[in-house]
């Protein structure tokens, strides 16, 4: 899938193997690891597909939003949008759900 980011540096951290963003080692590995994921998949099937990310959809004021997870305290946030070319994910933020 196509990715846009909203925080320059999620998306730095995505490819500067240097860059933490003030992330744990761990967190930043399963990043990296959950965006190659993203961006080889298909469409969002394949994210309910793979049970291990947990991927779900954000309730209330964020009902347009949706999760996956990082590891047990963090949280990937993403919005699933569409336009002429078809659908792609924006990657909004990594929060602390602990």
């Amino acid at each position: 899938m196509r990715v846009f980011h909203t925080d320059r540096k999620l998306e730095r951290l995505e490819s500067d193997q240097t860059f933490t963003a003030g992330f744990g080692p761990d967190v930043v590995k399963a990043y990296r690891k959950l965006m190659q994921f993203i961006r080889a998949a298909n469409d969002e099937r394949d994210f309910y597909n793979m049970k291990s990310l947990h991927y779900e959809k954000l309730k209330g004021k964020r009902s347009h939003q949706r999760s996956m997870r990082l590891n047990d305290q963090y949280r990937l946030i993403l919005e699933i949008r569409q336009d002429a070319v078809g659908k792609f994910v924006v990657i909004i933020n990594i929060e602390d759900y602990h």
